[in-house]
């Protein structure tokens, strides 16, 4: 059987709730209308960042580091997340 490590569910859990919430809220608001290759999307994202975060985590022993690495990947996936959202930067 497939033993997977505590650590390494809950970065894959996390990606999968959060993909949850645009589905459950396209089912009481048309307000909400995601596509297939919306969710294809944010689920690359989602999981390629916390992926990336374990990543991180794991390899990079020290603290100011790791602050410094996760945040700029957090500031990539909040950039490009607004770039396909609403296209704020012209490149």
């Amino acid at each position: 059987m497939l033993q997977i490590n505590s650590k390494l569910f809950y970065f894959l859990l996390a990606p999968a709730l959060l993909l949850l919430v645009p589905l459950i809220a396209m089912q009481f608001t048309t307000e909400v209308n995601w596509t297939f290759m919306d969710f294809l999307v944010a689920a690359i994202l989602f999981f390629g960042t916390s992926m990336a975060c374990a990543i991180i985590l794991q390899k990079v022993r020290s603290q100011i580091s790791r602050i410094a690495i996760l945040g700029g990947v957090s500031l990539c996936l909040a950039w490009v997340w607004t770039q396909l959202a609403v296209g704020l930067v012209n490149v």
